[in-house]
C-alpha cells in the first residue's frame, strides 16, 4: 500500500494517522468498505461504488458512524483522489492500480495499492476453480450483501478460492468475486438471496442484458448443475472479469474469450459513465 492516503477529503500520510482514531472500525470491524480499480488516474464506477458504500452504511445507522455526507459525493471523492496523485510521486496523475474507500469512525479514509502482481497473468491464463464449500452460507441472509461483512466470512477462504455455496445446494460466489455461467443458452449469475455481494461489475452486465448473443439473467444455480456449464468467470472491480479455463476438473476453452469479450464491455460502459 502507498503511504499516501486521505482521510476526510484532507491528504494525510499512512504512519500519521492515530490509531484512536479509528478504534470503531480497527477493534471492532464497524465499518464498510468499497475497492475500485484505477486506470492512468480515472477511477472506473466510482458514482456506483459510492452509491453502494452509502446504501450500507444506511442499512446499518446505529452500529457504524457514518462519515459526514459533505465526503461522499462523487465530485468530492475525485477531487480528493487527484489531489492524492498529485501529491505523491509514487502515485502520479496517471497511476494505475487500486482504491479503496473505508467507512468508520465518522471517517472516510481513501488508500491505494498497486495492481495485483497476477493480473496481468490471469487476464491471459485465467484460473482454474476445484474446490466447493456447500453449505457455508444461509439463503437470504442479508449481512453478505454488504461489503466488509461479507469479507469478514471469506477470509480464511480467500487463498483457495473454492465456489461458496448454501444450504439449499445452490452456488453463491466466490470469495470477493461474483460467479457467471454459461448454462442453458445464457449467462447466469446467482440472485442476491444467494445470498452474494451486488458486485459492481455484477450489475453492469445484468444492466446491459446480454454479452455477445447470450443473455444476462439472475437465477439460482444448483451445484449439481455445474456439469452441465459450458463456459464460466468471475468478475470484481479489481480485474473486471477473469475466465475459467477449468471447472471442478472439467475443461472449458470457452471461458478465456468469453471473460475477455466481457472486458471489452464493461471497459466500454465505463468509459462512458465517466
Amino acid at each position: 500500500m502507498f503511504s499516501t492516503v486521505a482521510v476526510n477529503g484532507e491528504v494525510r500520510r499512512w504512519e500519521d494517522l492515530r490509531l484512536h482514531d479509528f478504534a470503531q472500525g480497527f477493534f471492532f470491524g464497524a465499518g464498510f468498505f468499497t475497492t475500485f480499480r484505477i486506470d492512468n488516474g480515472a477511477p472506473l464506477f466510482l458514482a456506483r461504488h459510492l452509491a453502494r458504500l452509502q446504501a450500507s452504511l444506511a442499512a446499518f445507522p446505529k452500529a457504524v458512524r457514518a462519515p459526514s455526507p459533505e465526503h461522499l459525493p462523487v465530485a468530492s471523492v475525485r477531487a480528493t483522489l487527484r489531489r492524492c496523485l498529485e501529491a505523491d510521486a509514487g502515485l502520479g496523475p496517471d497511476f494505475t492500480g487500486v482504491g479503496k474507500l473505508s467507512a468508520s469512525d465518522g471517517r472516510l479514509l481513501l488508500t491505494f495499492r498497486p495492481a495485483a502482481v497476477d493480473a496481468e497473468r490471469l487476464r491471459q491464463e485465467g484460473r482454474a476453480l476445484d474446490a466447493v464449500e456447500p453449505g457455508v452460507y444461509r439463503s437470504g441472509e442479508p449481512t453478505l450483501n454488504h461489503k466488509g461483512l461479507s469479507y469478514f466470512r471469506q477470509y480464511a477462504l480467500m487463498e483457495r478460492l473454492p465456489l461458496l455455496g448454501n444450504e439449499a445446494g445452490e452456488v453463491c460466489e466466490l470469495p470477493t468475486a461474483n460467479l457467471f455461467f454459461q448454462l442453458d443458452g445464457a449467462l447466469v449469475t446467482p440472485p442476491l438471496t444467494a445470498p452474494c455481494l451486488p458486485g459492481i461489475v455484477r450489475a453492469v452486465l445484468l444492466e446491459a442484458g446480454r454479452v455477445g448473443g447470450l443473455p444476462v439473467v439472475e437465477r439460482p444455480v444448483p451445484l449439481a448443475r455445474l456439469a452441465d456449464v459450458s463456459a464460466c468467470f468471475f468478475t470484481n472491480s479489481a480485474v473486471l472479469a477473469t475466465g475459467v479455463p477449468r471447472l471442478l476438473g472439467r475443461e472449458l476453452p470457452g471461458s478465456l474469450p468469453l471473460a475477455e469479450q466481457v472486458r471489452a464491455l464493461v471497459e466500454a460502459v465505463a468509459r462512458r459513465e465517466g
